[in-house]
C-alpha cells in the first residue's frame, strides 16, 4: 500500500492536475461540498413550501421530495446527464452532471431536515414574533430558522458523509473522482488489486468516520447547551 501512495500518490490526491483536469480525493471533497452548499437554499426553500399554509405551494414541494427521495441517485444522475444538453444546447461535463445530480438529490433530503427542524420547535416561537409584528417570513427568517439551523447541525454533518459516499457513482459519468481514480490505478498495476481497494476504502472511512464523530460532538455539546437553559 505504501508502494502505491509512492508512486500514485499525487495521482491518487489530486489526478492529472496541473497537466490536466483536477481529479482525485481533492475533487471528491470539493464536489461534496459545493453540492452541500448549493443543495442547502435549495432544500431551505422546498422545506419552506413543504411547511406553508399555501396548498398552491405545499403540493408541488411535497410532490418533489417524494419523488426525488424515492428514486436512486443513479437515476437522478441519468436525468441530468441527458436533461441538461437538452436544456442548455450544449454537452454538459462530467463535473457539473454529478453536481446537479447531487444538488437535486441531496436538495430533496436537506428539505426535510429543515423541515424537521423547525417543526421540532415550539410552536410558540412563531406565534410569539408574529405577535410583536413579525410578518410570517422575517418571523421564519429572524427567529425560528436560526434555532432550528443550530440543532440541525448534527444532521448536516451526517449528510455532509452521505454525499461524500454519493460522490463514488461518478464513475457512471466518468467523472475522474477518487473512486475512479483507484480504478485506473488498479488497472496500471493489474497485480495489486485488493491493496488499491483496501486504500479506497481506508480513505472513504477516514474521511466519513472523522465527520461521524464530529457530528456526534456537536449532537452532544448542543444537547448539553440546551439541558442548561
Amino acid at each position: 500500500m505504501f508502494e502505491i501512495l509512492q508512486t500514485y500518490g499525487v495521482f491518487y490526491l489530486i489526478g492529472q492536475y496541473p497537466k490536466g483536469p483536477l481529479g482525485g480525493l481533492v475533487l471528491t471533497l470539493l464536489l461534496a461540498a459545493l453540492a452541500l452548499v448549493l443543495a442547502l437554499p435549495v432544500g431551505l426553500l422546498l422545506a419552506l413550501c413543504r411547511i406553508s399554509p399555501f396548498r398552491v405551494l405545499r403540493w408541488p414541494a411535497t410532490a418533489l421530495v417524494y419523488v426525488v427521495r424515492g428514486t436512486p441517485l443513479l437515476m437522478v444522475i441519468f436525468w441530468a446527464y441527458f436533461l441538461l444538453p437538452s436544456l442548455t444546447g450544449h454537452k454538459t461535463d462530467q463535473f457539473n452532471t454529478m453536481l446537479t445530480a447531487l444538488v437535486i438529490f441531496d436538495g430533496a433530503y436537506l428539505a426535510e431536515i429543515i423541515r424537521s427542524g423547525v417543526q421540532s420547535l415550539p410552536r410558540g416561537q412563531m406565534e410569539s414574533a408574529r405577535s410583536l409584528g413579525f410578518s410570517y417570513l422575517h418571523a421564519m427568517g429572524l427567529v425560528v430558522l436560526p434555532q432550528a439551523l443550530r440543532n440541525m447541525l448534527p444532521s448536516l454533518v451526517n449528510q455532509f458523509v452521505s454525499t461524500i459516499k454519493e460522490t463514488s457513482l461518478g464513475y457512471i459519468v466518468s467523472l475522474s473522482e477518487v473512486s475512479f481514480v483507484a480504478g485506473q490505478i488498479s488497472t496500471r498495476l493489474m497485480t495489486k488489486p485488493i491493496e488499491v481497494y483496501l486504500l479506497l476504502g481506508l480513505t472513504y472511512f477516514v474521511m466519513c468516520f472523522s465527520l461521524s464523530r464530529c457530528a456526534f460532538w456537536l449532537e452532544r455539546r448542543l444537547g448539553s447547551r440546551t439541558v442548561k437553559v
